[in-house]
């Protein structure tokens, strides 16, 4: 058991910044989608402001790309404007199915700290062809835990397999450690921090954001 989890919350948003760069261009499109499909709508940034709880001025740095929003801030602003999740992490596909061979994951979003400047999780989608698709299949590179960071929640489901190195996982009021094969299944909604135990770790993540 732990002594304390921080209270549930959509994102630890004030922490999401950075200037990591990866080599594929799509890294940087999710701020584009977010902007093109509200404008699309019509919702000003403060329509969205007052749909999500999130301040304007973050909702425009997410836009400008000055801000990598991480999952949980994602599913909030895709269910604030209709959209599917998918569909913002990594674009609208055309497939019936996708067979993605190893070494052709696709490199689509990632998550960055402002107080430390660094990263805190890179993600590859593994089926972004597939149309209409309700679960989003990521291979995620975790880093270690940075201070100061708290436990989110959001909904939808999401099981975790890990790949390689250690994970350490808090969930509810209880932490445990994750090995190379093992996994888990649970709710969002469930107050939840995953992270490396040490330098990095690899997970598959399926994640599905719910109705």
């Amino acid at each position: 058991m732990i002594d304390k989890v921080t209270d549930t919350n959509d994102d630890y948003v004030e922490d999401l910044t950075g200037e990591i760069k990866f080599e594929d261009e799509n890294v940087e499109l999710v701020g584009d989608r977010i902007r093109k499909l509200r404008e699309d709508k019509g919702i000003s940034l403060e329509d969205l402001s007052n749909l999500t709880g999130f301040e304007v001025d973050l909702l425009d740095r997410i836009e400008k790309k000055e801000f990598q929003p991480q999952l949980g801030t994602v599913l909030k602003l895709s269910k604030a404007l209709d959209s599917a999740f998918g569909k913002l992490i990594s674009g609208v596909g055309s497939a019936l199915y996708s067979i993605t061979r190893d070494g052709e994951q696709k490199n689509v979003a990632r998550s960055t700290s402002l107080k430390e400047k660094k990263q805190i999780y890179s993600y590859k989608s593994l089926a972004p062809e597939v149309k209409g698709r309700n679960m989003e299949s990521l291979m995620v590179t975790l880093e270690e835990k940075i201070d100061g960071a708290e436990t989110v929640s959001h909904n939808g489901e999401e099981f975790i397999y890990v790949v390689d190195g250690i994970v350490e996982l808090i969930i509810g009021n209880e932490k445990f450690e994750l090995k190379k094969g093992d996994s888990i299944y649970y709710l969002s909604t469930t107050p939840h921090l995953i992270s490396a135990k040490k330098d990095t770790a690899t997970i598959l993540a399926v994640v599905y954001a719910g109705e």
